[in-house]
This record gives structure tokens, sequence and C-alpha cells, in this order.
């Protein structure tokens, strides 16, 4: 019960830390000329992981910790991080765009376009399974799965003119 409440406050802790974050850099590109690109699917990405994560500790919070799981959700938390310190102080949780600047092609993006998304996706799905909560990865993974085609979609074609530009 305290491990799981543990991993929890641990998860929450992140989460916030990393919008607070996202807001800064999101200001400080705003103030260097970007722009936001499609932001009305944003307030779904919210609510999703919002629930996601209210919902975890609802059903969660005294629930053993399944150890195999829960290295899985280690190790997915060692690529966020590689993605958020690969894209600096250019990571937030909107689609920002600053025109004129290359696209990162070093880090994780040296092999995927949209690690980030890699990682959101083990994360929706691994944490509850850490708890047991197969049902509850499920669900939410089809929920996400349907937010992150919008969002993917919505991405792409934001970051087309830096595509467009980086080409000779």
């Amino acid at each position: 019960m305290i491990a799981a409440s543990m991993l929890l406050a641990l998860v929450t802790i992140e989460r916030l830390g990393e919008l607070l974050l996202a807001r800064r850099n999101t200001k400080a590109l705003l103030a260097k000329g970007a722009y936001e690109a499609a932001p009305g699917h944003y307030v779904f990405i919210v609510a999703l992981h919002a629930a996601w994560l209210v919902g975890l500790w609802i059903f969660a919070w005294d629930k053993p910790i399944e150890p195999g799981w829960l290295a899985v959700f280690i190790l997915l938390q060692g690529l966020r991080f590689w993605v958020i310190g690969t894209l600096g102080k250019r990571w937030t949780t909107r689609i920002i765009v600053l025109p004129g600047s290359p696209l990162v092609r070093t880090g994780p993006y040296r092999f995927l376009s949209h690690p980030n998304y890699v990682v959101v996706i083990g994360e929706i799905a691994v944490l509850p399974l850490c708890f047991g909560l197969v049902w509850y990865a499920l669900a939410f993974s089809a929920l996400n799965a349907f937010v992150l085609a919008v969002r993917i979609r919505e991405e792409n074609s934001a970051l087309s003119e830096l595509r467009h530009d980086a080409k000779p």
C-alpha cells in the first residue's frame, strides 16, 4: 500500500514538474516568435492524462506493485528524460513551432519522429499494469490512441514547414 502510494506520488510530482517546465518553455518560445499550432485538441490531452492519473489514485493506491512492470516503467522514465533532455528548451506539451528552426535530429529523434509518444503510449499502459489493472490499461490505451492519432496528425502538419525548409 505504501509503495503504490509512493509510486503514484512520484509520478504526480513528475507530471506537475513537467507542466511547469512546459509552461516556461512555451512562454520562452512564443517570445522568440514561435506560434502554437492546433491548440483545440490540447484540452483533450490534458483531460485524458488527468483522468488517467486521478483514476490510478482511486484504483491503485493500495495495490501491490508487480516488479517486472515497474522495471519497464522505470525504463520508460529514462526514455522520457532522454526526450526532454534532447529537446531542451524546445520541449513542451503543446505543439509549438519556431519558424526557421531546424528539426531536432539527435538523441532518440535519430531513430523516431515522435519518441515522446512512444513513451506516452508505454506509460499509459504500463503504470496500470504495475498494479495489475489490465482493464484500466486497455481502456486508457484505447482513448490515448484516439487522442494521439489527432495529435500526431496535427503535429506532422505543423512541422511540415520545418521539414520542407530542411530539404535542399
